[in-house]
């Protein structure tokens, strides 16, 4: 009796909306898959365009039905992909998906994508991490029907000044703005949102913390859009050079030139 052989299931990043920020593996992954449950509402359809496998829309499916397409698939030895939106380690929801399939012993396999938050920082052309202004970056969200830990509070998190890059809180800017005032922010800290980072559609609305409320509300934002707050994103930034290229600094490859 001929075995069969079964392959992991592959989680795979689908990137950010531009069909070609997905990784050379993930396209490999996806041009190769027998079966592709995606997330329909978020990935862009047009990744799929010439794939041979039969396709499955996750976005009105629940975690029972998608684990049993996963499942079904690799005890019949086909190869399956779950195509997340963006990197899936970020609000991806993969764990839970991991936890059953450990259940049932299935292997699995994750490639990474490329997240929003960097098409994001991208498309404002932005350096997040720039010397002597910012050398932290915290990838957040607002509090809605999914609850945050109460040391994570939007409020607290706004203490230390930084870079900050706000998921999935777009519907919630009014609350945003509060929490963020109230750990400290002033008024004239920037504050952009990107729309659908590179997508075809994408829009950005720059502003302040004091303004953004009025020009989101303005444009109609809603949904599937990144809030970017901090210093970095200002349209002028002083110079600040960083040590790496600077000729009076020593570094592993590199002596320091006093001329």
């Amino acid at each position: 009796m001929t075995s069969i052989q079964r392959y992991p299931v592959q989680f795979v990043g689908a990137g950010p909306g531009d069909i070609e920020l997905i990784t050379v593996k993930g396209r490999r992954l996806l041009d190769d898959a027998d079966i592709i449950v995606y997330a329909g509402s978020l990935v862009n359809p047009q990744l799929l365009d010439g794939c041979r496998a039969t396709v499955h829309d996750s976005s009105g499916l629940d975690l029972g039905e998608i684990l049993e397409l996963m499942a079904r698939g690799w005890q019949q030895g086909l190869k399956v992909v779950r195509l997340h939106t963006g990197d899936p380690s970020i609000y991806g929801a993969i764990h839970e998906q991991m936890v059953l399939l450990d259940e049932q012993s299935i292997p699995y396999e994750i490639t990474p994508g490329v997240s929003s938050a960097f098409a994001a920082a991208a498309s404002l052309k932005a350096e997040l991490t720039l010397p002597e202004l910012a050398q932290t970056v915290i990838i957040t969200r607002q509090e809605g029907r999914t609850p945050v830990p109460e040391k994570e509070k939007l409020s607290l998190l706004a203490s230390h000044q930084t870079t900050m890059l706000i998921f999935l809180s777009a519907s919630l800017l009014g609350k945003v703005v509060a929490e963020l005032a109230a750990g400290g922010y002033p008024a004239e800290t920037p504050v952009v949102i990107v729309e659908r980072a590179s997508w075809n559609n994408e829009r950005i609305i720059r502003g302040t913390l004091g303004n953004i409320c009025a020009l989101a509300e303005a444009q109609q934002v809603r949904k599937t859009a990144m809030i970017c707050v901090g210093r970095v994103f200002a349209r002028q930034l002083p110079v600040t050079l960083s040590k790496l290229y600077d000729r009076h600094f020593s570094h592993g490859t590199r002596e320091a030139r006093d001329d």
